[in-house]
C-alpha cells in the first residue's frame, strides 16, 4: 500500500532453522515493556527452534527484525503481517501477536492445502475486573491464530492490497481476516478450516490493544468461565503476566 512503507533490520542471532513454517510476530509496541518480554519467552519457548521474523514499530532484538513506519492502524495489522511472509522462507506461516501465550501444540499443526486454518483452541483474559479464564464458546477465527501456506497468504493480501490500495478508503468493518466478508471486498473467497490444540492459547484483552478504544472494558465476558487451566497455571498467575 502506497502510504506504508518499512525498512527491515536482521537480529537473527540465536533463531534456528526449520523445515516448514515461520513464525511471524507482528507488534505496535504499545504494550507494557515488562509484559512484552514476558510473552517473548513464553513464544520462544513454544517456537522450540522454530524461526522467527518480527515487524515491529520500534527496534526489537528478537528473531529477524522488520521495522516499519506507518501509524498502527486495524489495516496495517494486515500490512505487517504481509511484510513478514515476504520476507519467510518456508512453506507455512503462523501469526502471532504479542499480547497472546502460545502453546507448543499450535505451532505443530499443518492445514489442509489450500486452506487457512485458525486454532479454536484459545481462552481469553481481561486485565481488569476478577482474574479469570474465559471463553465464549463460538466460532471465532482470529488472525492471531492463523496457519496457512505462505503463497496462499501472500496472494490473498496481493489481491487485497490491489483492490484497495488507499488503506483510508476501506470499510474497516470487512476488513478481516481471511475467510471473512471477501466477497463485501470484492476478492476470491478463501476456505478455511478450524482445529484446537490442549494446552490452548490464551490471550490477553487489555488498555493498550487496538481495539480498546472501541469497546473497552464493556467487552462481554465468555459464558465459559475458569480460574485455573492446567499447564498455565491460575488466572491470578497469568494476570501477573500484565503486571496487575
Amino acid at each position: 500500500m502506497n502510504t506504508l512503507t518499512s525498512t527491515v533490520r536482521s537480529t537473527e542471532s540465536g533463531v534456528t532453522s526449520s523445515p516448514d513454517i515461520t513464525a511471524i510476530l507482528y507488534t505496535a509496541n504499545t504494550i507494557p515493556e515488562t509484559f512484552f518480554k514476558k510473552t517473548q519467552s513464553v513464544l520462544l519457548e513454544a517456537l522450540g527452534g522454530i524461526p522467527l521474523i518480527t515487524v515491529s514499530h520500534k527496534p526489537v532484538d528478537l528473531g529477524h527484525n522488520i521495522l516499519v513506519d506507518h501509524e498502527p492502524s486495524h489495516v496495517g495489522i494486515y500490512v505487517d503481517a504481509y511484510l513478514g511472509a515476504t520476507h519467510a522462507e518456508t512453506d507455512y506461516i503462523a501469526l502471532c501477536e504479542d499480547d497472546v501465550l502460545y502453546s507448543p501444540e499450535h505451532f505443530k499443526h499443518r492445514p489442509t492445502p489450500g486452506r487457512f486454518a485458525y486454532n479454536l483452541g484459545a481462552w481469553s483474559i481481561f486485565t481488569w475486573g476478577e482474574p479469570m479464564f474465559t471463553h465464549k464458546g463460538v466460532v471465532r477465527k482470529n488472525l492471531n491464530s492463523l496457519i496457512c501456506e505462505r503463497n496462499l497468504f501472500l496472494k490473498a493480501m496481493e489481491e487485497r492490497f490491489t483492490k484497495w490500495p488507499n488503506e483510508y478508503a476501506i470499510d474497516t468493518r470487512i476488513w478481516a481476516e481471511p475467510g471473512k466478508y471477501e466477497r463485501q471486498l470484492g476478492v476470491t473467497p478463501q476456505e478455511t478450516e478450524e482445529f484446537f490444540t490442549n494446552p490452548p492459547n490464551i490471550i490477553f484483552s487489555h488498555q493498550t490493544e487496538l481495539s480498546y478504544n472501541g469497546l473497552g472494558q464493556r467487552k462481554r465476558i465468555g459464558e465459559y468461565r475458569a480460574y485455573e487451566i492446567p499447564y498455565w497455571g491460575t488466572a491470578k498467575q497469568i494476570r501477573d503476566y500484565y503486571g496487575s
